[in-house]
This record gives structure tokens, sequence and C-alpha cells, in this order.
């Protein structure tokens, strides 16, 4: 109900068209404080069933709006827009206004349909990693890229990835890495890989891709539609400490013992509290919360998916762990995009994957702001990280007397010594690598200045922005003033309660029309 109130019962404070070509007339006063044209028609024109053109409807909005804001006075003089808590709503609905209009939702949208689009896919896929150093030198890539490039061209001439990649990490196990992914999905690594890899064709193999790792050489093996989920709960025989082989054949005997029980009609939860090693109070009768795919081991992951119906039972599974019965509870289909998106948003605001999931408003933000990029500046800084990492005080020290403008945004020229000084205050990145480790902070630096031009320029760029904070205001009052002399009353007194208030206002209040101004609207 108090929602319904602070939007004063005409539509949701989402008007987002701008409010273009009205003039800054009082339209009324109330209590001695002026009401705008502004605000007067703004508010109509969210009301459908106002035709400030007729004036049987115009006097009848001219009603209904004096009696609002009668009451917001009434409220103010009750002092109740000085309490904590209404300065706290209206702060915070303040702050959100503003950072809605300081984003741009389509573009975040996109990066999370494109990842949802992505996890409609599971990969398979091996690759081979060549490390470089927490902090490397652009001088530093060289070698690494050129034996990461040595290994692709192997690949691609016909060897296998797996003894390519086996073959180099035994050589060298500090610097390179071997690793086969049965089951790949999005947002679970870094971004790069994870571009390069959803980027490649069954089959195919990527050219060496740099993350914040090193260099990787990719192979798809294949994509896989991903299932779902499925809730499953298991008996589970363990192997001993000390198994050897005589102890495996007891073991798998047992397990076909209890499966022969349950398949005669045994109940599950008694067998499996007798037999299980699972059973607890973690997991009652062995049951396992809803998983998907990559999340178990393999054996177990395939025999849980194969079952079809809730009920059916797999053959003993054998897995590291030992012997399992799986007995399948519920299939599902994969969460919506609005379901991810709750938990992907909050990761993609954060470290390498804001820069995508903020690129729109940035670019938008640039454009609108005028700026302008000088590569052949910025060229000069990147020639800089050939020896010296940018957060570092050597590259400081060899900026000092670079002046020349890096970039143009809003009127303003940007140095490179003063994006230097921010480097040195500002010195975090998701990069290893010195050039990709200052283009993130130089964006970041973009970002920030763009971001202030934005805000400077947003009302005169979003007129409505201040009418939507009055309505807003104004509506919190009225709800909590109503609340006060009318609703928190017996249901049976509320009408006569009303009536007297009213009445009250317009004893109380002096209220003065601009009648003048509304006939000229009228006609």
């Amino acid at each position: 109900m108090k929602n319904l109130f602070v939007l004063w019962g005409i539509c949701a404070v989402c008007f987002a068209g701008k409010a273009a070509g009205l003039s800054d007339t009082t339209v009324m006063t109330i209590a001695g404080k002026p009401v705008s044209i502004d605000e007067f028609v703004f508010i109509a024109r969210k009301n459908s069933g106002v035709d400030l053109s007729d004036k049987k409807s115009l006097d009848a909005y001219v009603d209904l709006f004096k009696l609002f804001k009668l009451k917001v006075a009434d409220a103010e003089a009750e002092g109740l827009d000085q309490s904590e808590a209404f300065k706290n709503e209206y702060e915070l609905y303040q702050r959100q206004l503003i950072d809605g209009y300081l984003s741009d939702k389509a573009g975040e949208e996109a990066v999370l349909r494109q990842a949802y689009d992505r996890y409609q896919e599971s990969l398979e896929l091996s690759h081979i990693l060549f490390r470089l150093p927490e902090k490397t030198l652009t001088k530093d890539t060289a070698a690494v890229y050129a034996k990461a490039f040595q290994a692709y061209r192997r690949i691609v001439a016909g060897e296998e990835i797996e003894a390519v990649g086996k073959e180099l990490m035994e050589a060298d196990k500090d610097s390179v890495g071997y690793e086969y992914m049965r089951s790949f999905l999005p947002m679970k690594t870094l971004k790069a890989f994870e571009d390069a890899a959803y980027s490649l064709a069954p089959g195919s193999v990527s050219v060496p891709v740099r993350s914040a790792l090193g260099y990787h050489i990719i192979k798809l093996h294949r994509k896989n539609p991903n299932p779902g989920l499925v809730k499953v709960a298991h008996i589970l025989i363990p192997f001993p400490a000390d198994s050897v082989k005589e102890k495996d054949v007891w073991m798998l005997a047992h397990a076909d013992d209890i499966y022969s029980r349950l398949q005669e009609g045994e109940d599950f939860l008694k067998v499996a509290e007798e037999y299980s090693a699972m059973s607890g109070k973690e997991h009652p009768s062995g049951e396992l919360p809803f998983f998907g795919i990559g999340e178990m081991v393999e054996p177990f992951e395939k025999a849980s998916f194969a079952l079809v119906n809730p009920g059916d039972l797999s053959k003993p599974v054998k897995t590291r762990f030992g012997y399992h019965i799986i007995r399948l509870i519920e299939k599902k289909a994969l969460p919506t995009l609005a379901e991810k998106s709750k938990d992907w948003r909050v990761q993609m605001q954060q470290g390498e994957w804001n820069f995508a999931f903020y690129r729109a408003f940035d670019e938008r933000a640039k454009e609108e702001n005028c700026y302008r990029f000088y590569p052949e500046a910025y060229a000069e800084l990147q020639a800089l990280c050939t020896d010296h990492f940018p957060n570092t005080p050597s590259f400081f020290e060899q900026t000092r007397n670079m002046q020349r403008v890096l970039f143009q945004l809003d009127g303003k020229d940007y140095r490179q010594d003063e994006f230097a000084e921010y480097l040195i205050r500002n010195p975090y990145s998701t990069k290893t690598y010195a050039g990709d480790f200052m283009r993130e902070v130089y964006d970041q630096y973009v970002r920030e200045i763009a971001t202030v031009a934005e805000r400077n320029h947003l009302f005169e760029k979003y007129p409505e922005i201040p009418l939507l904070m009055q309505e807003y205001r104004d509506g919190i009052l009225l709800f909590e003033i109503s609340n006060a002399k009318v609703w928190s009353h017996p249901a049976a007194d509320q009408g006569r309660m009303e009536a007297e208030w009213v009445k009250s206002l317009h004893e109380k209040y002096p209220v003065s029309i601009n009648w003048k101004l509304l006939k000229k609207m009228n006609k």
C-alpha cells in the first residue's frame, strides 16, 4: 500500500522520456510554496485519465492535485520530512534514480544474455598454459609467446594436444601446464580464456591467447548441450584406505547385493541408513542438492543424468570413492536468464568482467561528452612498458616531463603525466602483463572522468529527474500523513476522518491557483 501512495496512485516512477519544452511558470501556490507548471504537467501526462485540453478533466485534475499538495503541506508542517527514516528512504531513492541514468541497462542485459547463450552449451576442451610471471614486462613476453606458438604449429600440423602438452609440462613443470576439461561452462574462469574457447569451432585450435596467467593454446573437442540439473540420492560403499583388488571384488559383490534388494522393493531410505557412508544429518538418505554437469566426478555424473524417471536406480557405479547406487529424485531444466543473472550481475560488476558489463555506458558517455583519443601520446606511454611495470616508481619517474594531450573529454585536455599520477594512486588491475595492466587502468580513468561529466550534465540532459525526485518525496510524505490521520484508525471511522481532515486542510493552508495559465493550457 505504501508503494502505491509513494507513486500517488498515478503510475510507476519509471518514466524515462525527456520532459522537453516545459516552462518554469508557477501554476499554483500551496501553503506559500510555489508549484511549477513543469511538475503539474509532468504528473498529468503520466495519468492516462487526464486530458488537459478538456475543461472538465482539467478542473477535476486541479482539485485532485491541489488536495495532494495540501496533504503534503500538512506532513511538512508536522515535521515528517525531518525524520531520519524519511531522509534515509529519500536519499536511497535519489541514489538509485541517478545510478539508473548513469548506466546502460540494455547494454548490461546484452552481456548477460551472451553469457546465458553460452550457458546452453558445455565445452569439452584441452589447453596448454605457458605461464607468465606475476608482473610481466613487454620485453619478457616474446620468448614465452614464441614457445607457445611453436607448440601451436605442432598441433595444427597434426600432433595431439595432449601429447604435446604433457611433453612440454614434463620438461618444465614450473612454466607449462596441460589440462583436459570435459565440461567447461561460462563465468567459471578468466574472461579472455572463455571468450577464446567459445569462439572456436569443434576440432579447431586457437592461436596463443593471453590471459592474466599466461598464453593458452586451446583445442575445442566438442560442444555438448547443457542437460540442466539433476537431484539424486545415493548409497555409497566406500573403498577402505588399504583397498586391494580382492576387497574391490568383494565390495562390488556387496554393492550388487544391495542393488538386488532395492530392485526387489526394499525401502531405499532404510537401506541407505543401514549401509551408506553418506547417511547422516548433512545428507539424509544420501540425498544431494541439485547439481549440473562438471560438478561431480565423471562416472557419477554420467550415471545420474542417464536416469530417466524419478525413482529409477543405477547399477553400482565405481568412482575413486567407492561404489555408488544412485536413485533419481528429480530433473529440471536450466535456470532462467533472470535466475542466473542474479549471481552473474554481481560477478560482472567486479574484476575483468566489469569492462564488458559497463562498456555500453562507457562508450555512450564518451561519445556524448566528445571524447577524443590521441593514439600517438598513448603509444609513448605504452613504449615505457617494455622496461617498466606501470605501477612502479620507475615508470612514474619516466613520465614526469611527458605532457602531451592523451585525450580530450567534455572540453578539457588530459595529459600523459596526469594519467601517470592517477596510475600511481590507483594501481589496480586484474592484468599481469604490463601493457594490459596500463590499458585497464586507463579505461577506468576515462570511465571516472566520463561519469563525472555525465553527472554534471544530468539535469540538463534529463530534466525529468528533479520532477521524479519531487514526486517520490511527496509520495512518501503523503503515505505517512495519510496513515497517521486516517488509515491507522478503525475502518468504520476512516471516511469521516478523511472528510474532517480535508476540511481542516482548506482552513489551515492558503491556496492560490493561476487560472489564467491553466486556461491557456485548456485552449
